[in-house]
C-alpha cells in the first residue's frame, strides 16, 4: 500500500507537491511508532536494544530525504526499508505471533544445521542467538546497504551541477543533534525515563521532533529553497539531554516526577508546534495550487469520470464534452488565481 498512492494520484491526475509532502510526511511520522511493534514482537522492552530498534528507522529516513533533497528524485536501491524492510519487519512479527517473542533468545545452533556454523567466529555464533546480534545486523545493513548509495547519488548529483561537495555534509547536523541527544538522554544512568517504562511516549514524542525535521527538508526540496538546518523542536531534547546527565555537571540529580513531567510537556509542546506548522503549510499549498486537501474538486471528478467513460467505451460521450470539462476546469483555475490576486490587491 505504500508503493501505489502515488500510482493513484497520478491515474486520477491529481498528482501534486502536496501529496509528496503528504506522503513523507506520514512515512516521518511513522519512523518511531512502527518501530514500537517490531520491539514488542522480538521482546526487547526498554533494554538498550529495545530503545535503539524503536528509534533507529529515523536514520535512514532522513538520509533518503536528504538525498532526495538534492537530488530531487527518491532513489530505492535494490534493498530498501519501504519494500524489503517492510517485509523483514512483517516476517518477524509473524515468526513472533506463531513461536512467541521468546523465538530470538535461542541459539542459532539450536535452529540452524552445522554447516552454517564454520571458521574462527564459529562458536561466537553457534551460542549467540538473533536478540545477540540484532543491534549490529542494523548497524551494518544501514551502513553498508544505504548510506553510502544516499552519499554517492548526493555527489553524483552536486558535480553536476559543478557544486562544491564538502559544504552538504553540514547538513547531517540536525540528525547529529537528533541521536546524540536522544542516547545521552536515555542511555544516562542518571535517567529514569526508561527503568519507568515511558519509552512509548518518548517514542510518540519524537514521532513529532523528527516528522517536523524531516518535512521541512521536503518543503525545501519542493520549494527550492535552502536547507533547512534547524527546528525548534530540538531545543526541549538538548534540555532533556542535559536533565538527565545533571550529575556529570555537579548539580543534583531530578526526581523521576519531574523528568516524566518535563517530557510530558515536550509532548504537548510538539504537538502544539507541528500541528500549526503543517496547518499553515497545507493552507499556503492548496490556496496557491488552487485545490483541495484530500478531496478532489466537484470538475476534475466530472472530468476524469468523462475521461474514463470514453476509453473504456461505455458511452457515447462526445469529445467536446470532455473538451468542455476542460475549459470548465481551467475557467475555475483561472477563477481562483484572479480571485487571490484580487485579494493582494486589495491588502
Amino acid at each position: 500500500m505504500d508503493n501505489i498512492d502515488g500510482k493513484q494520484a497520478r491515474r486520477t491526475g491529481t498528482s501534486s507537491g502536496l501529496g509528496e509532502l503528504f506522503d513523507h510526511g506520514i512515512d516521518s511520522l511513522n519512523c518511531t511508532l512502527a518501530s514500537l511493534c517490531e520491539n514488542a514482537a522480538m521482546g526487547l522492552g526498554t533494554s538498550r536494544a529495545g530503545v535503539f530498534t524503536s528509534l533507529v528507522p529515523c536514520l535512514p529516513m532522513f538520509f533518503s530525504t536528504w538525498e532526495t533533497y538534492h537530488t530531487h528524485t527518491l532513489y530505492l536501491g535494490v534493498f530498501n526499508g519501504p519494500t524489503e524492510g517492510l517485509i523483514i519487519a512483517c516476517t518477524l512479527m509473524c515468526i513472533s505471533g506463531y513461536y512467541g517473542p521468546q523465538i530470538w533468545e535461542v541459539p542459532l545452533s539450536a535452529i540452524l544445521p552445522d554447516f552454517f556454523f564454520h571458521g574462527p567466529l564459529a562458536e561466537f555464533f553457534r551460542t549467540s542467538s538473533v536478540r545477540d546480534l540484532w543491534v549490529p545486523i542494523i548497524l551494518v545493513s544501514f551502513l553498508c546497504a544505504h548510506l553510502p548509495f544516499c552519499v554517492a547519488n548526493v555527489i553524483r548529483a552536486r558535480r553536476a551541477k559543478n557544486l562544491p561537495i564538502a559544504p552538504v555534509f553540514l547538513e547531517w547536523a540536525p540528525m547529529a543533534v537528533y541521536t546524540f541527544s536522544i542516547g545521552a538522554w536515555l542511555y544516562s544512568p542518571y535517567s529514569t525515563l526508561m527503568a519507568e517504562n515511558h519509552l512509548v511516549l518518548f517514542c510518540l514524542t519524537m514521532s513529532f521532533v523528527f516528522g517536523r525535521m524531516t518535512t521541512k527538508i521536503i518543503l525545501a526540496h519542493l520549494t527550492r529553497q535552502p536547507f533547512p538546518y534547524w527546528t525548534v523542536m530540538l531545543w526541549p531534547l538538548i534540555g532533556g539531554a542535559i536533565i538527565g546527565n545533571l550529575p556529570r555537571l555537579g548539580l543534583p540529580i531530578v526526581s523521576p516526577e519531574v523528568e516524566l513531567w518535563y517530557l510530558r510537556g515536550y509532548l504537548v509542546f510538539a504537538v502544539v508546534a507541528y500541528f500549526r506548522w503543517a496547518f499553515l503549510v497545507i493552507n499556503s499549498i492548496t490556496s496557491y495550487l488552487g485545490i483541495n486537501c484530500l478531496t478532489i474538486p466537484y470538475a476534475k471528478q466530472e472530468l476524469l469520470q468523462q475521461e474514463m467513460r470514453v476509453a473504456n467505451g461505455q458511452a457515447a460521450t462526445p469529445k467536446n464534452a470532455v473538451a468542455n470539462g476542460k475549459v470548465a476546469l481551467a475557467n475555475g483555475t483561472i477563477g481562483a488565481a484572479n480571485g487571490r490576486a484580487s485579494g493582494k490587491k486589495a491588502n
